[in-house]
C-alpha cells in the first residue's frame, strides 16, 4: 500500500487486511498497523504484515522435534501432554477432612516411594532446589564443593553464584581433576571453616577424562556433616525397572548417570534434581531425603516464592503414577522415545519417504540432551534430504524442526512421535 506523507494509510483498513491472513486477535493487528504507519508510512502494509508475522511466530505453539535431541531445551525438554477439564483441583484442600491441605502431599508420597526418601518437596526448577537447600541449611555457613564440580550449566547457572545468592559460602576442595575424601575432611577440620554441608554436584553437560578421581556420595556420607547431592538429570533409579520387557538391558548411556534412589541409599541426606530431564516430567525441581532437612526447606521463607503451580503438580503426579504402575514406556514421552526399537523407526521412515516421494532412509545417532549423559548417543533412524530445507519445514502449519549438516537436512524419527508421522509427510510433500 503506497501512501503519501500527507495522507497516511487507514489503520483500520490495514488491520482488516491483515485479519484475512492472520489468526491474531484484531486488537493485536490494530497495534501492528499503528506501529507500521509510524515506522514506515510509505510502506505500511508490508511493514504491518512483517510485524504481525513476527508476533505470530514468537507465540508459543506446538512443534515437531525432528532434531534427534530427545530432551531439547529450546523445545521444552521432556514433551508433555497438557490436558484437563477446566475444573478446580484439590490443590490445597484435604478431601478427607474438608480442611486446608498441602499442595506437596501427593507428590511427596509418590517421590518418597520411588526413591526411598523419608520426605520430598517440589519447587519450580532444579536451580531453585539447590538455592533453597543451601539457604535453609547453610546460610552464613560454609559448604565444601570439589573444584571439579564448581560448574556452570546452560543459561549461566553457576554453582558459586547460586551459593552466594543463598547466603552460603563456597569452600573449594581438591583440584579440578582429582578430589579425595581427605580433601573434604581437611576442610571440615580446619578452624577457618564452618562447614555445614558437603555438596556433590553432577557436572551434567561435560566430562573430565584421564588422570581423574572423584569422591562418591557413599564416601562423603562417612563424614561428620550431611552430604547433599545435586544429581541434576533426575534419573529415579539406575536399574531402570520400568524398562524391563521393553529393552534387553539398561542402555549404556545411563551407566554413569547418578540416580536418586542409589544416592539416598548411599547416604545422601538430600538429593536435588530436575523433573523435565530423565524423569520425563514437567519443569520443576525436586528435593528428597531426610524428613527433618526437607521440613527445614519446606518452612523456609523462600519456599513460598519457589513453589510450583497446580498444573505442574498435576503433570508431575501423572508421570510419577506411571513409574509406580511401570507404564512409563507407553505413558511418558521421553521413555517411549528411548524404548522404540530401531526396526520400528526404520519402518516409519520408509513409509514416510514412500508417501511423500522425497528423501532417503538413513541411520542416525540421537542425543539425550538437556545436559544429560554428556557425549552419549542413542542409535536411531531418520530421513535425509539434499539441501537445506530447515526454513521451509519450520514454516509448515505445524512447524517441523530439523537439523542441517553439510547441506543435508535430517529428520530423526526417534524424537518424533508416531502420531505425528502424517504431519511430517505433509511437510515433506510440500517441499516437492
Amino acid at each position: 500500500m503506497a501512501t503519501s506523507a500527507t495522507h497516511p494509510p487507514s489503520i483500520d483498513t490495514i488491520a482488516r487486511a491483515l485479519g484475512a491472513q492472520s489468526t491474531l486477535p484484531h486488537s493485536l493487528l490494530v497495534d501492528c498497523a499503528r506501529r507500521a504507519v509510524t515506522q514506515a508510512p510509505n510502506d505500511a502494509m508490508s511493514t504491518a504484515q512483517k510485524l504481525a508475522n513476527d508476533l505470530e511466530t514468537a507465540l508459543l505453539t506446538e512443534v515437531i522435534n525432528g532434531t534427534g535431541v530427545l530432551l531439547h531445551t529450546n523445545l521444552g525438554r521432556a514433551p508433555q501432554s497438557v490436558v484437563g477439564s477446566g475444573r478446580p483441583t484439590n490443590l490445597e484442600f484435604d478431601l478427607g477432612t474438608g480442611e486446608r491441605g498441602s499442595r506437596q502431599t501427593s507428590v511427596s508420597a509418590l517421590i518418597s516411594l520411588l526413591t526411598g526418601a523419608e520426605a520430598a518437596i517440589v519447587v519450580n526448577n532444579n536451580a531453585a532446589a539447590v538455592m533453597l537447600v543451601l539457604a535453609a541449611l547453610a546460610s552464613d555457613r560454609d559448604v565444601a564443593v570439589s573444584r571439579g564440580e564448581s560448574v556452570e550449566i546452560g543459561g549461566g547457572f553457576r554453582i558459586p553464584d547460586v551459593m552466594e545468592q543463598s547466603g552460603a559460602r563456597l569452600v573449594d576442595v581438591g583440584t579440578t581433576n582429582r578430589t579425595r575424601l581427605k580433601d573434604y575432611s581437611k576442610a571440615i577440620e580446619s578452624r577457618r571453616n564452618n562447614i555445614a554441608l558437603t555438596m556433590k554436584v553432577h557436572p551434567s553437560n561435560f566430562a573430565i577424562q584421564g588422570f581423574t578421581h572423584t569422591t562418591s556420595v557413599a564416601e562423603l556420607a562417612t563424614l561428620s556433616v550431611p552430604v547433599v547431592a545435586d544429581i541434576g538429570s533426575g534419573l529415579i533409579d539406575n536399574t531402570c525397572p520400568w524398562l524391563h520387557g521393553h529393552v534387553d538391558r539398561v542402555p549404556s548411556w545411563l551407566v554413569n548417570e547418578p540416580a536418586a534412589r542409589q544416592a539416598i541409599s548411599d547416604g545422601a541426606a538430600l538429593v536435588m534434581f530436575s523433573g523435565d530431564k530423565l524423569l520425563g516430567g514437567p519443569q520443576c525441581g525436586i528435593i528428597a531425603g531426610r524428613a527433618d532437612l526437607v521440613e527445614l526447606c519446606a518452612t523456609h521463607p523462600l519456599m513460598r516464592a519457589l513453589r510450583p503451580g497446580g498444573h505442574t503438580l498435576l503433570m508431575l503426579q501423572s508421570v510419577l503414577l506411571s513409574y509406580c504402575a511401570r507404564t512409563v514406556c507407553t505413558d511418558v514421552s521421553f521413555w517411549a522415545m528411548v524404548a522404540t526399537p530401531l526396526a520400528s523407526l526404520e519402518s516409519r521412515a520408509t513409509e514416510i519417504v514412500r508417501r511423500s516421494g522425497i528423501g532417503s532412509v538413513v541411520s542416525l545417532d540421537s542425543l539425550v540432551g538437556a545436559g544429560s549423559a554428556p557425549g552419549s548417543t542413542v542409535p536411531s533412524v531418520g530421513i535425509a534430504l539434499m539441501g537445506d530445507h530447515g526454513t521451509a519445514l519450520r514454516a509448515h502449519d505445524t512447524a517441523v524442526i530439523s537439523r542441517t549438516v553439510n547441506n543435508t537436512t535430517y529428520l530423526d524419527l526417534r524424537s518424533v512421535s508416531p502420531h505425528d508421522d502424517d504431519i511430517v509427510v505433509a511437510a515433506l510433500t510440500a517441499l516437492c
